[in-house]
């Protein structure tokens, strides 16, 4: 019974670790997306300054 209980608390503690290393990687990921997308906003919007878009 004890290796049981054992066994468990080892893949509790796999999984619960597992779980942070996951999201805190989908969370890196998704700030290095949203710095790319905001650096493209940003050339389109220069671009058309430089290029005497009429914003209208």
């Amino acid at each position: 019974m004890e290796t049981v209980s054992l066994i468990r608390e080892i893949y509790r503690e796999a999984f619960r670790d597992l779980g942070h290393f996951l999201i805190r990687n989908y969370f890196k990921m998704f700030a290095l997306f949203s710095l790319a997308m905001f650096i493209v906003v940003l050339y389109a919007f220069i671009f058309r300054l430089a290029t005497g878009f009429a914003f209208d």
